[in-house]
């Protein structure tokens, strides 16, 4: 795995590095040749809260996990745990469907030459759902009120005023964003 570490308000030293590496390294025990993807880790601070993301872009794997925690070390712990999690649920999933066709470690090697053979011959964009609904016209206050209720990440609604299609969301730090056409 080549591993591209970088650090948004923290210097990224050699020790989290290799710390970094010793534990996310610990993930190839899960598969049958070690992995040749690039593993993503981006470590932040913000407010004396470490975050760490990692993003695993395997054949028909995508490994993607993030963690806040107060400190780094544990993020770290944490955020491979989540890893592990997923590799184990997508094992899991992959040979009970494929139980009768051979041993589990060679299925899953299968798979994922399967997936990547699939992705080169399709690298079409594919839609899986379409969602029609009516834009209440609204101010953008009641459109957060709205998205709250529904517990969703953002919403579309017709400014009252302006009469434009506008989309309000939520942002990392909590607070609410508004996306508006340019007039």
């Amino acid at each position: 795995m080549k591993y591209n570490i970088r650090g948004n308000n923290i210097e990224v030293t050699e020790a989290i590095k290799a710390y970094v590496k010793k534990k996310i390294g610990k993930l190839e025990r899960y598969f049958d040749e070690t992995p040749t993807s690039d593993v993503n880790v981006r470590l932040s601070v913000y407010n004396n809260e470490q975050r760490i993301e990692v993003t695993i872009a395997m054949k028909d794997l995508l490994l993607r996990a993030e963690e806040r925690h107060i400190d780094l070390y544990a993020a770290i712990d944490l955020v491979v745990d989540k890893l592990e999690r997923q590799i184990r649920k997508h094992k899991t999933k992959v040979n009970r469907k494929f139980r009768q066709k051979g041993s589990p470690k060679h299925v899953f090697a299968e798979l994922e030459q399967e997936a990547l053979d699939a992705k080169e011959e399709s690298n079409e964009i594919e839609i899986v759902r379409t969602k029609r609904f009516n834009l209440k016209p609204m101010d953008s206050e009641e459109a957060i009120l709205q998205m709250d209720m529904l517990d969703h990440a953002f919403f579309v609604f017709t400014n009252a005023v302006s009469g434009d299609t506008n989309v309000v969301y939520r942002r990392n730090d909590g607070r609410y964003g508004l996306i508006e056409p340019n007039s």
